[in-house]
């Protein structure tokens, strides 16, 4: 009769040890997805530099251009 609460206490544990493994590699998978929109978000952001930049550029030109 002793084996009974043992095997059932065996089982909630290995239960309960397979959630956390789901939720740690949820958790991992979130953590990679941020990763790469924050990737993606900096190369979005460089462009948007690059581009005013471009256009700042243009406007000297102009601008000089038009002074001669």
């Amino acid at each position: 009769m002793t084996q009974h609460p043992r095997i059932a206490l065996l089982t909630a544990s290995l239960l309960l040890t397979g959630c956390g493994a789901e939720v740690a590699g949820g958790a991992a998978a979130v953590g990679k997805l941020q990763t790469q929109q924050l990737q993606q978000a900096r190369q979005q952001q460089a462009q948007v530099v690059d581009g005013l930049k471009a256009a700042q550029a243009a406007g000297m030109a102009r601008a000089a251009s038009a002074a001669d």
